[in-house]
Parts: structure tokens; sequence; C-alpha cells
């Protein structure tokens, strides 16, 4: 009797229970049950709808080594010895800090350069011991050698070391600071490098520790050597102990949470001391090197000016920073929440008042991107989404900070877009998420949806203070055309914006050392304060900064991605060839030491040089430059790197 009793109480409880739950499914919006929102929280603009079109989200292609295959003897080699490896990352990082190169598996190709990068492995596994013993003579015949994970075939004397130890429990290494090699190099942290941290608890990458290495460039933790250096009269051997282009992916994917230790607003190089590495070795050994500058017309830092456009008063405020800096002569980005649903989150502040400030920041010249529709934290766990999404049927609804409803990530760039081109009369092709929310499938969708340029991640988050190409899904093995720009000072950590002035203009003049660029945002919920930094800000760095929208300075880097430099050198000039296959003005490039550019003819006006570095109009196509050397001077290998200007 007690049981029975005890059993029916359970069936009531399971029939309520189940009840309970059948309701909250019925009132829980689902992707098939959307949520209506009522009238009163959605602004309708009449008369418009769309996009019409169907949005496809391209298949994933894997890239391929032969795309970068091309070019001549004076680029740097890369012989790829597993092209199934992390690759793709090491030739995005090359393009960034702007070291000539081509891909190569020919080990026999390979050598007919000055300068060989072995990758991902030197063992015999990959390598055969003709080829082996070809790589080892190399240096000793004037080649400089850089081997990376240099695990077996028996070079490790000819690299300098006597056993590669592997670990993961490796966490940092330092340089060898006083290496002619590392003379640019006199931050801390450039000095002093991170592989993980250690509290973290996180698994780290695995890396090769060398042992007896007798001049090491770098030292890990435990005492190995992280890059040795082996010197044969003007040859070198370099090996380098851990994955390069598996270590850049990292940082370009936003996938080194064991490494990253601030969030922004700091100086954080860590990636870029490694290009550098490989620039000063490259400028070091390739007679007559070239490389390509990073800052368009010869400055030395590039800089961004962003807002985020997100508040119910922000629309209006933005009008205020884009009058101060129309009166400057520079242009602002503007990303725009197209936010036309009341929720959660705030008021509708897209409407037909917030058009009219739309239209006012478009005729004070301003750049206009997309801030998304919803502004969601959880943006990053968003479905793909149908490529059907318009406007005024797509309503995404944010419930609270970690629930969002109706939405998907092809409507909030489909529609965003849609709405900006249509009320400003711009195309617009920047976009920055709400929160910096950054969903696996962003780079392919943005590149769907007719978006060209990110301001996604953040410069520490990144581990970089360059621009970069993005991948398919944030992954290794295929690249995307879209490029991303990191944001590096942002006005939401304390203290605040205005009291932290001094500490970013130290860490623009520690990015402009060598040429990086520098992502300001600032909300313009006030302006007080904020305006008071960007006016400081701007005063600051003007004697040694280029200004430009994301937009302009993302046409300048797409262009910049596709030079290619090539030098021929005789007896009494250097021809320099640049193949630009689009128009690009204020290109730069380095040259060695004591060449001057001979008198260019009428097609070449404009062209101009300050010391090392020279400044070109707008060109397009194949052009050929000629310098000669100055007398007295000697531009040979093994000379002292080149400073940036």
């Amino acid at each position: 009797m007690e049981r029975a009793t005890v059993v029916r109480l359970t069936g009531i409880a399971v029939l309520f229970l189940s009840m309970v739950i059948g309701v909250a499914i019925f009132f829980e919006p689902r992707a098939d049950r959307p949520l209506t929102i009522p009238e009163q929280d959605f602004h309708r603009f009449s008369g418009v709808a769309g996009p019409s079109h169907v949005t496809v989200v391209p298949p994933r292609v894997p890239a391929s080594w032969t795309t970068y295959g091309q070019g001549s003897k004076s680029r740097m080699a890369i012989l790829l010895t597993d092209p199934d490896s992390s690759w793709l990352g090491l030739a995005h990082g090359l393009k960034s800090i702007g070291i000539p190169f081509r891909i190569t598996r020919d080990v026999r190709e390979a050598l007919t350069h000055q300068v060989v990068l072995v990758y991902p492995m030197i063992s015999g596994k990959v390598l055969s011991p003709a080829e082996l013993q070809a790589l080892g003579d190399f240096p000793k015949t004037g080649g400089t050698l850089i081997g990376v994970q240099v695990l077996g075939g028996g070079l490790n004397r000819v690299f300098g070391f006597r056993d590669a130890v592997a670990s993961r429990q490796r966490y940092g290494l330092r340089l060898a600071a006083s290496d002619p090699l590392l003379v640019e190099l006199t931050d801390p942290r450039e000095q002093r490098l991170r592989i993980g941290i250690r509290e973290k608890g996180l698994d780290v990458m695995g890396t090769y520790g060398y042992t007896e290495s007798a001049a090491p460039l770098a030292v890990f933790d435990d005492g190995t050597a992280a890059v040795t250096q082996a010197l044969y009269g003007s040859g070198r051997a370099y090996a380098i102990g851990l994955d390069l282009g598996f270590l850049l992916l990292k940082g370009y994917n936003n996938r080194g949470e064991e490494l990253v230790r601030t969030y922004d607003n700091q100086f954080d190089p860590t990636l870029d001391v490694w290009l550098r590495l490989l620039k000063s070795i490259y400028r070091t050994a390739q007679e007559g090197a070239v490389t390509v500058g990073t800052v368009p017309f010869g400055k030395s830092l590039s800089v961004m000016l962003t807002h985020d456009v997100d508040f119910t008063q922000s629309i209006k405020n933005a009008v205020d920073y884009a009058e101060y800096e129309k009166s400057q002569g520079l242009v602002g980005t503007y990303f725009i929440q197209v936010k036309y649903i009341r929720d959660y989150n705030d008021d509708i502040f897209f409407n037909d008042e917030g058009v009219r400030y739309l239209g006012r920041l478009a005729e004070l010249g301003m750049e206009l991107g997309s801030h998304t529709i919803a502004h969601s934290k959880v943006f990053n766990q968003f479905p793909m989404g149908t490529g059907l999404e318009a406007y005024p049927s797509y309503a995404p609804f944010v419930k609270d900070r970690m629930t969002a409803v109706n939405a998907s990530v092809l409507g909030e760039l489909r529609v965003s877009k849609f709405l900006i081109d249509h009320f400003s009369g711009q195309e617009i092709v920047s976009f920055r998420p709400g929160e910096l929310s950054n969903p696996f499938g962003l780079p392919q969708a943005l590149l769907a949806t007719g978006f060209r340029y990110s301001s996604t991640a953040t410069a520490n988050n990144s581990l970089t203070h360059l621009p970069y190409q993005l991948t398919y899904d944030r992954l290794t093995e295929s690249e995307v055309d879209i490029f991303e720009f990191p944001v590096t000072i942002e006005d939401e950590e304390l203290p605040k914006m205005g009291d932290r002035l001094p500490q970013a203009l130290e860490v623009a003049r520690q990015i402009s050392r060598y040429g990086g660029s520098l992502v300001v945002l600032i909300h313009p919920n006030i302006l007080d304060h904020k305006l008071a930094f960007e006016r400081g800000f701007v005063e600051g760095v003007r004697p040694y900064a280029w200004f430009g929208s994301v937009r302009e300075f993302g046409h300048w880097w797409a262009a910049r991605n596709l030079v290619e430099t090539d030098v021929a050198r005789d007896a009494a000039s250097l021809r320099v060839t640049l193949t630009m296959p689009q128009s690009i003005a204020g290109l730069t490039i380095e040259l060695p030491e004591g060449w001057i550019l001979r008198q260019a003819d009428s097609v070449h006006k404009g062209v101009t040089q300050r010391g090392r570095v020279v400044i070109f109009p707008e060109l397009k196509g194949t052009h050929v430059f000629r310098f000669e050397q100055l007398s007295g001077s000697v531009a040979s290998p093994h000379s002292s790197p080149i400073p940036h200007s």
C-alpha cells in the first residue's frame, strides 16, 4: 500500500514536470518557432525591404603551396618538406612583414637561392640522404640555412648542437640581446617571448630544445637553445626549435589562449619578433635584399580611428567626433549597430532620426561599417543561417547577455550591410561584431556577404601589431580574401580613457619602431574625456603616423599583399622589379645600405628616397627601377640590419 502510494505520487510528479517542460518549450523561442516582436518594439522603414539576392557561403578550398611558387633567386626560398603542415601561417606572416619569398619542394631548386628556410622539419623521414647532405653543405659554401624543427638526418653538427630534446613544459625563452641580428629588439617584451603561461594550466605547443649550442640566438627557460647559430665564413646555419607556422596561426586564428596575457591596451609583439628575426636574417644574408614596407608613404605607424556606435546617444555624439576628424583632414571608421528592435540591450536608435545622423556621417566623408544588428555576446554561437535573411522579416532579439533568438551570422551581416548601404549611399566593406564576438565561420561569411575587412580581434589576443589575412573557419588549410586589422587601444578599461593618454602614446611609439599598425576603438557614448583623448592622441602621433580609415588602409594593404619583389644585381647597379596587380599609391621598399635611385624617367616621376626607404607614387603593373651604389660604400652580406624609418 505504501509502495503504491509512492508510485502514484511519482507518476503525478512526472506528469506535472512534463507539463511544466511542455509549457516552457512552447514559450521558449526556437529556430523553428521564431519569437514575434511587438510592433512597438520594431521600427519599420516604409518601402524598404531586402536584400533580395541569396547569399551562398563558398566551400572550403585548401590552399596550394604552388600559389607561392614563383619568383627569382633574390627571394627567400621556403623548402616545404611536408605540405600537410601549417605552411600557410608562415606564408601569411612573411607577407605581413614584407619578406619576398617563394615556396618549393625541390631541394636543388631551393639551394639556388642565398637564403633557404626549411619548413616544417628537417629529418630523415622527409628528406633523402642525398638531400640532407646537400643541405648540410649549403652553409659551408656561403649560403644561409634556417631549419625549423631540426629533428634528425645527421645535421646536428651543421646547426651547432648535440641533441634536440622534445618537451611540452617550456613556457618561454629569452633572446641573446648582444647579437647584431637582434639589435632592434630592445624592449623587454621583445627580448622575452612566451610559449605559454604556466599559471593558466593549459596545454602548450611542443618545442625542441637544442643542447650544447655554443652561441644561441635564443634560449628556452630550461636552458636549452630555442634558436641556434653556427657560422661558416660567410655562411650561416640557424635551427629553430618550434613550429613557426603553427605559432603564427595560433595568433592569426585567435586560438592561442594559453599564450595570451592581456586583452588590449598593451604592447605584445610575440609574433612580430619572430618575423622580425627572419627579416633580419634575410636582410643580413641576402646580397641586395629588398623588403616591402608596412606603412603607406614611408611613415612609421598606421593609425585607424574607429568608433562603435552601439548606444542610443552614440549615434548623435558620433557626429561630434566626425566633425573633429574632418577638421583635421582625417577619416574615421564608424561601425554602426543597425538597431531597429528594442530588446534587452537598448532602445531603438536605427530609425528615421538615426538615419539622418548616419547621412551626416557620410556627408562628412567618414567610412561606415557594420556593427551587427543584435550586438550579442553570443554572436559566436549563432548558426550560419540560410542566406535568405532580409529586412523586415529578419528580427533578431536579445533576451539577455547570453541569450539571443531569431538570429544568424548571415542575417547579421546581410541585413546590416543592406540597410547601411541603402541609407548612406556607401557600399560598406568593413565589419566589427558587438563585444568582438568571433564566430569560427566569420571569415567565409564576410567574404560571402561582400565585406573585405575585419576588425574583430584585439592585437593582444592576436599576438601581433600587424594586419594579417584570415583563414576558413579560422583553421590552417584554406585562406580567405579577408584581412584583419586588430584593435590595439580601446576605451572600456580602467582607468578612464582620458587618463591613459601617456600610456597609449607609449604603445604607439613601441609599435612604430618596426612599422606596425594601431587601431583605436572609441565608443561615442560620451564626449568629455574620450574626445579629449582622441585629440591628444592625434597630436601625439601625427609627426610619424599615417592616418586612414579601415577601408583606406584595407585597400592599401590588400594591394600591397599582391606586390611581388625581385632583385637582380650586376657590377654597376641594383635592378628592382616590382609587380603590382592592383593600383597602389605610397608603396615603400627598404634597400640595402649604400644604394640610391637613378634619376627616374618620366613614367616614374614622383619616386622619392629617404635613406634606405623608397616611396612610390600610384603605380600598377610591372615596373623596373635601377639603383646605383654610392662611391665608397660597401653593400655586402652580413651588414647590420636596417632600422625602420
